[in-house]
């Protein structure tokens, strides 16, 4: 028996919903207490949910005892500070894992390819129980930016760049799409990451927000992007003969 997948990540690995609806208040994401955790760049971490609880980022196969990305325990302290997205991530029906909010610093393109990574949403999943992919909320206007896919890092070819203006909502299924962001600046990006488990309770949500499960690429200077390639891929490569593996393809915990 294997994991349930939605139907409507099967072709791209990506769906593309309709702009929050709400209100975002800065205050929000601004005041919560974040954490020095790198993942995609130079970034902290700001979590409302956790794998038990507490103001930490690990993995929740961390946890004593050990748990799949799933049943995230929301923090008190910090769901009193952002109860506008604590309330979208509860309101999607699903169930939830991780819920933070990331900061990302600028970067360049070939900054962000070369942290383009997959993410480790299944270890400890149940067989037969959902998959578990991630939702990200843009909250900063970063209209100039890009969420970095591919389903083959080393083939620019299979590369889709997401833009991601304020209230921007993408589905990935992180662990099997490479991704990263390129942010342009000048101030940090900020955005409401959420591991969700596959489901019907997901599946409606999704189908109530138009889904589009393929978009056209936002532009890029192809002469930049050509010399940006090998500079990334070459980083990648010394990288990977320095700790004798590649660690992006073995899943982050970010």
């Amino acid at each position: 028996m294997s994991h349930y997948r939605m139907p409507i990540l099967e072709e791209t690995g990506y769906v593309v919903l309709d702009s929050y609806a709400g209100v975002l208040d800065p205050v929000e994401w601004q005041s919560l207490e974040y954490v020095d955790w790198k993942s995609s760049g130079d970034t902290r971490f700001a979590p409302l949910a956790s794998a038990q609880g507490q103001i930490e980022c690990n993995g929740f196969w961390h946890a004593d005892p050990p748990k799949a990305d799933k049943d995230g325990i929301w923090i008190p302290s910090q769901v009193s500070k952002a109860p506008t997205l604590a309330r979208r991530a509860q309101g999607v029906g699903a169930n939830v894992g991780r819920c933070r909010v990331i900061e990302l610093q600028p970067n360049s393109y070939a900054d962000a390819l070369y942290n383009s990574h997959l993410d480790d949403n299944n270890r400890l999943n149940p067989e037969g129980e959902g998959w578990v992919i991630r939702s990200f909320m843009q909250l900063t206007d970063n209209r100039d930016s890009y969420m970095v896919l591919r389903s083959d890092i080393l083939d620019p070819s299979t590369e889709t760049r997401l833009a991601l203006p304020a209230g921007a909502q993408l589905v990935v299924d992180s662990e099997r799409m490479w991704h990263s962001v390129w942010h342009v600046g000048p101030e940090p990006r900020y955005c409401l990451i959420n591991s969700f488990e596959s489901g019907p309770e997901l599946e409606a949500w999704i189908n109530g927000l138009n889904p589009v499960t393929n978009v056209p690429s936002g532009p890029i200077d192809p002469v930049m992007a050509a010399a940006s390639e090998p500079q990334a891929q070459e980083r990648r490569a010394a990288r990977a003969e320095f700790y004798g593996y590649d660690p992006s393809a073995v899943y982050s915990e970010a």
